[in-house]
């Protein structure tokens, strides 16, 4: 239990800097371009299985919430919280 609240800690700390470094994703410094790698191997499938299920939400004129990272962090907040 405590390697899976481990890994679900390791995966909103990934999923936060996905979110925030994705649009610059060309703009990051080389170091930095391998391990952001790896976070776009590991979020990116698993964003990409839950926006079958879960599709963006309209909040403004060209502004829509990605509710598949939304639903993947309420989960990963409950693996957390068990």
């Amino acid at each position: 239990m405590v390697l899976l609240k481990l890994c679900a800690g390791l995966l909103i700390i990934a999923l936060f800097l996905f979110s925030k470094l994705y649009a610059y994703e060309a703009r990051i410094l080389p170091k930095y371009k391998k391990g952001f790698g790896y976070i776009i191997l590991v979020i990116k499938p698993i964003l990409k299985a839950f926006s079958q299920f879960f599709k963006p939400h309209q909040v403004g004129n060209g502004i829509a919430l990605d509710t598949a990272q939304f639903v993947l962090l309420i989960l990963l907040l409950l693996i957390m919280m068990a």
